[in-house]
C-alpha cells in the first residue's frame, strides 16, 4: 500500500514548496461530503476544495453529464468550432445573473483569469486605467490578481512590482473597529489625495471577503459603492468566485444586498470540481471589446460547461440555496453556543453556508490566536474533520461544507471539532 508519508516524500521532492498544502494527506477518493485517504483514513470534508464542492464530491447528475460530453468530445476549442454547451450554459447564467440590465457571459479556465479579463473588460469600456480594492482581500495569484489582493504574506510577499494604478482602502468589519462610515471616507480621502474618479476603471469587491477571513460586506456598504460607482462612471466588479452557486443562500451573494454588479467573475462550484471560470457582464459593458480580445485556448472547456449545466440542474432540483440557510444556522447556532462557554471563541459570523469563527486570547478581538487556530486545525484533521484556516492575521477557522452534506455527518464535525477546541483552550 502506499501510504502518505511515501507520497509526502515524493511531493517534497519533486514539486517546489511555494505550492503550499494544509495538509500532509493525500486524497484516495471521494463522495459527497467525505474524503478517504490512500491509508484508508476517512474525513469529514468542511473544506471542499475550498468552495468548490458545493454539489458534493462526484454528484451523479453531474458525473452522467461528463461523461457524455466525453463520448462527443473533450475539446475544440470555442475560438475555433463553438458548441452548444457552452453557449447553452452562457445563456442560463445570464438569466439567473441579479439585475435586470441584458448580461452576456463568456468562459475561462481559472477564477485569476476571470478576475484578470473584468479589469481588461472594464478598462476599455471606460478608456480608464486606475482599479480600487480593498485591503483584506483576495483575488488570485497572477499579477493583477496580486496587485488587487489586500494581503501581503504569503501571496504577494516579493513578487513585486505590479502592475501599476491599483489602490486599496479599508474593508468595513465592525468587529475590527471598521465600519461602513470609516471605509467611504477612506475611499473619498483616496478621490482626494490619490486619484480623481475620473480615471478609475473599476471597483472590485468581495461580498463576502474569503482568504481575508469571511467577513460579510454589509449590505448599506455594497448599496453605497454602487451608487458612487454610477456618479463617478466606474465600473462596479463584485467578485462571486467564492461566493457563488448557491453557497451563501442565495444564486450569488450580491443578492442579499439587492445590488446588480457591472461585471461578475465567477468559478470554484460553478461547474462542481471540473476547471471552469467566468465572467458575467451587462451586454454593453461585454461588447466593449472586439472579436479576438477575449478568450484562451481552454477557456470554456466542453466538459467544464456540461459539467456546469449539471450544477445549474442539482442546485435548483436539490433546493440548494434553501439548504445553504439550513446548514448555517447549524453552523452559527453551535458555534454561538461554544461561545458562550469559551472565550477563545472571539466572533462568529456567516452568510448562508459560508461561515467563520475567529479565535482570539481571553475573548479580546485585538489579539488575535494564530497558533491556535493552526493547532485546532491540525487536532481536527487528526480526528477525521478537514477544514481550512484564514484571515489577515491567520486567526480564522472557515467552514465550507457541501450544500448536499448529510446533517448528522455535519453534526458530528462539528461535535468533534468543539471538542478539539475545548482540550486546546480549556
Amino acid at each position: 500500500m502506499t501510504t502518505n508519508k511515501e507520497l509526502l516524500a515524493v511531493r517534497q521532492a519533486h514539486t517546489p514548496q511555494g505550492v503550499g498544502t494544509q495538509t500532509t494527506v493525500f486524497s484516495d477518493r471521494a463522495r459527497n461530503a467525505e474524503i478517504w485517504d490512500v491509508e484508508g483514513n476517512r474525513y469529514i470534508d468542511l473544506a471542499t476544495g475550498i468552495a468548490v464542492m458545493n454539489t458534493g464530491h462526484n454528484h451523479p447528475d453531474i458525473i452522467a453529464a461528463v461523461k457524455a460530453q466525453l463520448e462527443r468530445f473533450s475539446h475544440t476549442c470555442f475560438q475555433v468550432t463553438p458548441y452548444d454547451v457552452y453557449v447553452r450554459l452562457a445563456e442560463r447564467l445570464n438569466a439567473v445573473a441579479p439585475g435586470p440590465t441584458p448580461k452576456k457571459t463568456f468562459f475561462l479556465t481559472t477564477g485569476a483569469e476571470a478576475v484578470e479579463n473584468a479589469v481588461k473588460i472594464a478598462r476599455k469600456h471606460t478608456g480608464r486605467s486606475g482599479v480600487i480594492a480593498f485591503s483584506g482581500a483576495f483575488h488570485g495569484r497572477t499579477m493583477m490578481c496580486m496587485a488587487l489582493t489586500g494581503k501581503v504574506v504569503p501571496y504577494k510577499a516579493g513578487f513585486g512590482p505590479f502592475p501599476a494604478e491599483v489602490f486599496h482602502v479599508p474593508f468595513p468589519i465592525e468587529y475590527h473597529g471598521v465600519s461602513v462610515d470609516d471605509s467611504l471616507e477612506a475611499l473619498h480621502t483616496l478621490f482626494k489625495s490619490d486619484v480623481e474618479p475620473s480615471r478609475i476603471a473599476a471597483m472590485i469587491v468581495e461580498p463576502v471577503q474569503g482568504e481575508g477571513g469571511f467577513y460579510p460586506a454589509p449590505v448599506d456598504f455594497l448599496q453605497r459603492l454602487r451608487k458612487i460607482c454610477d456618479e463617478h462612471g466606474i465600473v462596479m466588479i463584485v467578485d462571486e468566485i467564492q461566493t457563488g452557486f448557491a453557497r451563501t443562500g442565495k444564486m450569488f451573494a450580491s443578492e442579499h444586498a439587492g445590488v446588480e454588479p457591472d461585471l461578475m467573475p465567477v468559478a470554484k462550484s460553478l461547474a462542481g470540481g471540473f476547471p471552469l471560470s467566468g465572467v458575467i457582464g451587462k451586454a454593453e459593458i461585454m461588447d466593449s471589446v472586439p472579436p479576438g480580445g477575449l478568450g484562451g485556448t481552454y477557456g470554456g472547456s466542453p466538459i467544464g460547461c456540461a459539467a456546469g449545466l449539471a450544477v445549474l440542474d442539482v442546485i435548483d432540483k436539490e433546493n440548494l440555496c434553501a439548504r445553504a440557510e439550513k446548514i448555517g444556522e447549524m453552523i452559527r447556532t453551535w458555534g454561538t453556543e461554544l461561545q458562550a462557554k469559551n472565550n477563545a471563541i472571539g466572533h462568529v459570523r456567516g452568510v448562508g453556508a459560508m461561515n467563520a469563527i475567529e479565535l482570539v486570547k481571553d475573548g479580546d478581538a485585538n489579539r488575535p490566536d494564530a497558533d491556535l487556530t493552526k493547532a485546532v486545525a491540525a487536532e481536527a484533521l487528526a480526528e477525521g474533520v478537514l477544514l481550512l484556516t484564514c484571515g489577515v492575521r491567520g486567526n480564522v477557522i472557515r467552514f465550507l461544507p457541501s450544500l448536499t452534506i448529510e446533517e448528522e455527518l455535519l453534526a458530528e464535525a462539528l461535535d468533534t471539532l468543539g471538542n478539539v477546541i475545548g482540550r486546546l483552550t480549556l
